[in-house]
């Protein structure tokens, strides 16, 4: 029976839901081994599969670096996880190891000579047209989205990439093995297979490198029951879901429940640790059942990520993506030109500027039909069933 290990990233909850969601593609003829910090446990249930504990870095700590623009790991982090993913290798022995956003993979998987697949998303792809978006910086918060401040970050942002680079590059040169470039899209696409998790209508420009393809969307809820106050939801106002994700910022979600607080709707809320105080028309849990919120919603609120997004646009709901770091960006830039939603930049997200974007959705039909049209597009895809043929093939291949 053909051994597959999955190696979640736990930085954030979308890089162990991710994987764990596309794991359920894998039937009895698979052995799954599933390695990954216990921190998100909680919210993944009972899962059929071998666990294995390995650790991340702290989350707050991701993403503090993505806030500052700086480099998420130092060499020396991922030197300490080439050897810890080497020890796991060897005790497992696989004959596929999966990854999503474990970059040491990178080295380790080479150096122990098992094939290597990892997910990411389309717009990571080397050969994609992107256009690479400002994102929410310090020096943004300092000087505002000024046209000035573009034109330095477009001169500067192939020397932060480089930047971004050279940990990994250093731990490779480490163990003999060549460096990626100066390119952090080869970083995060360095692999035997890759895997996006995107549906092609929503992609960028792009062709398929060998050994790329697509897996359509992936959706994953929390295994978390409705709280009480679900059923007593009424029907005579649109309803507002608002979950900005384990690495939303608590002042975002107070911005967005104030600012709703002035429209004519109901407000459901997933805090994920962020809650505070509550308006009248708001109802928060900590956790909440995403595909069904999104379902029983009109508009969608979230922080742009491409879980979010897919979840909001596979229920054919229109998304107000209150965007931060450079993935949030590029996963609403296609949101946006498909004409399903309207990004808020993090820094400029107040109470009147997220009131003013969920009513225009409200308000304005287009949004909802561009939705629901991307709805019946990404319905015919599934994730899993793709996730398993690639697996298979590779097996078969090895």
């Amino acid at each position: 029976m053909p051994r597959v290990l999955i190696v979640a990233e736990a930085v954030t909850l979308a890089h162990v839901a991710r994987p764990v969601a596309l794991a359920g593609g894998l039937d009895e003829r698979f052995e799954v081994h599933l390695a990954c910090s216990s921190r998100f446990d909680a919210l993944l249930g009972e899962l059929p599969y071998v666990r294995h504990e390995l650790d991340s870095i702290a989350g707050a700590r991701f993403l503090d670096a993505l806030d500052r623009g700086a480099p998420v790991y130092s060499a020396a982090d991922l030197s300490r996880y080439v050897r810890a993913d080497l020890e796991l290798l060897g005790r497992v022995a696989p004959d596929v190891v999966v990854g999503d956003f474990r970059l040491s993979l990178s080295a380790s998987a080479r150096l122990a000579g098992i094939p290597y697949v990892t997910i990411t998303n389309v717009y990571w792809s080397p050969i994609a047209e992107v256009r690479f978006p400002l994102p929410e910086l310090p020096l943004t918060r300092a000087l505002g989205v000024r046209p000035v401040v573009r034109r330095v970050f477009g001169r500067v942002q192939p020397l932060a990439f480089a930047l971004h680079t050279r940990p990994l590059n250093r731990v490779r040169r480490e163990y003999g093995l060549p460096s990626l470039g100066d390119d952090l899209r080869r970083t995060y696409t360095d692999a035997d297979q890759v895997l996006y998790a995107d549906a092609p209508e929503l992609a960028p420009p792009h062709s398929l490198a060998r050994g790329h393809r697509f897996l359509g969307p992936v959706l994953w809820s929390p295994a978390v029951a409705a709280p009480d106050w679900w059923e007593r939801l009424g029907d005579d106002r649109p309803v507002v879901y608002v979950s900005l994700g384990s690495s939303g910022r608590r002042a975002l979600l107070a911005a967005a429940l104030n600012g709703l607080a002035e429209l004519p709707v109901t407000v459901v809320a997933a805090a994920a640790g962020g809650s505070g105080s509550a308006p009248r028309n708001a109802f928060v849990a900590e956790y909440l059942p995403g595909e069904d919120a999104c379902r029983r919603a009109s508009v969608v609120v979230c922080n742009g990520g491409s879980p979010a997004v897919q979840q909001a646009l596979a229920a054919g709901r229109p998304v107000v993506g209150i965007a931060a770091n450079m993935d949030q960006h590029l996963s609403m830039g296609s949101v946006v030109t498909a004409g399903a939603g309207v990004l808020v930049r993090s820094e400029q997200a107040t109470p009147r500027t997220v009131a003013r974007a969920v009513r225009r959705l409200l308000e304005e039909d287009a949004f909802r039909l561009r939705a629901e049209a991307i709805g019946r597009q990404l319905a015919a895809h599934d994730a899993p069933a793709a996730f398993a043929r690639a697996v298979e093939e590779l097996v078969s291949r090895s």
